[in-house]
């Protein structure tokens, strides 16, 4: 197994020029080494990376072979060879953080939308160190975390079951209560999903690996933050003198929001001096703690197509005329304007309950007006491509 600490490229993975030259952070003194690391910490902080490719497993569903899965390094790997029944938890994980990105950018010009067949998933967009490939790494972190807790509480798991550790008598601020039930297994989804997904990231020592270790941690904490307590109650008509109590999580939008909260506010950063962490680009706003989004470059805008930016432009896109966020036609559409289609929609109506036990609706036909983005002029698409 190679040395955590050797810098060699996994397949697809981007080496900075000169590192092997001016060496990875070298701590002797000299004259030479210091001259060489601010370039080479540039070099690092802008050099493309592929991203992760483990992310492909949702799309092979129940057909997950380990050596199919492009771009796993040899950890990722040697884990999915050992523990196949996770990896299919970490498939169906996957579906569904994709659909909580897609649900958390609906109404904006980069909806976080996935390519069909791609093993890359989300095609050159996550190349650029951006918010949206901060949120994307949380996310996915998160997502393997939710995936793996749920699949050991519900006994799909030969590894893994209910936390052993809520067991015996515990207190809160309503009184005492006793552990029962089926307690989230939070601490083993969260180690887990630190080996597996951050094994790539260690293989790499440059400033795009720091980032995304940063930001896969931050996802990780968001999914152990919405742990509930949830009790029953034992007593005379219910009286609550006993109580049996266990611990869950919340439901996956709630860490949705959460992180989507956290994009809004992420933190730009650059490479410390010795490359062990981040100061922040401007030094008109707060450090960034262990909870913040960080992002090194600034996003496109999305507006049109650019294949070397990954971005798939807003052309076609549906709009609310009468919004004025980013919903709306004037930012959606960037000021190309709109067109506008009279369509006839067929919904349910009139819905009435009949004993015993169905529900009869009637068909209604309503006439709305759907306005979509129009496409740039060509001249300017040519621009981009």
């Amino acid at each position: 197994m190679l040395s955590p600490n050797r810098l060699e490229a996994s397949p697809g993975i981007a080496v900075a020029p000169g590192r092997t030259e001016c060496g990875a952070f070298p701590r002797t003194a000299g004259a030479a080494p210091r001259l060489c690391l601010p370039l080479v910490l540039l070099l690092l902080a802008l050099t493309p990376r592929a991203d992760s490719s483990w992310w492909y497993i949702g799309a092979l569903g129940a057909r997950v072979i380990c050596d199919n899965i492009p771009g796993l390094v040899n950890k990722q790997r040697q884990l999915c060879q050992r523990y196949p029944d996770i990896m299919q938890s970490v498939g169906e994980g996957a579906k569904e953080w994709i659909r909580e990105c897609q649900h958390q950018f609906r109404h904006h010009r980069w909806n976080c939308s996935t390519l069909d067949r791609d093993h890359t998933v989300f095609g050159r967009v996550m190349l650029r160190s951006s918010r949206e490939a901060a949120f994307v790494y949380a996310i996915s972190s998160a997502g393997v975390v939710y995936a793996i807790t749920r699949a050991c509480s519900q006994g799909d798991l030969k590894v893994c079951s209910c936390d052993p550790l809520k067991r015996g008598r515990s207190k809160d601020e309503r009184g005492e209560f006793d552990w029962g039930g089926c307690s989230d297994n939070i601490n083993y989804g969260i180690r887990f999903a630190k080996a597996f997904v951050d094994a790539k990231e260690k293989k790499v020592k440059d400033a795009r690996a720091l980032m995304n270790l940063h930001n896969n941690r931050c996802g990780r904490m968001a999914v152990k933050r919405f742990l509930k307590l949830e009790c029953k109650c034992h007593g005379v008509s219910g009286s609550c003198t006993l109580r049996t109590c266990w611990l869950a999580m919340s439901d996956f939008r709630k860490t949705g929001d959460y992180l989507r909260k956290k994009y809004n506010g992420a933190i730009q950063v650059t490479m410390n001096q010795d490359g062990t962490g981040f100061t922040v680009a401007n030094k008109n706003f707060r450090k960034p703690t262990k909870t913040d989004l960080v992002y090194f470059e600034n996003s496109p805008d999305y507006c049109v197509m650019d294949k070397s930016a990954g971005s798939l432009g807003t052309a076609g896109r549906v709009c609310s005329k009468a919004s004025r966020g980013t919903d709306g036609c004037e930012v959606m559409c960037c000021g190309r304007g709109y067109d506008t289609t009279r369509v006839t929609r067929v919904t349910k109506c009139e819905c009435k309950f009949h004993w015993c036990c169905a529900v009869r609706c009637k068909e209604c036909e309503d006439t709305v007006d759907v306005h979509t983005c129009k496409a740039p002029k060509r001249a300017e698409w040519l621009d981009q491509t």
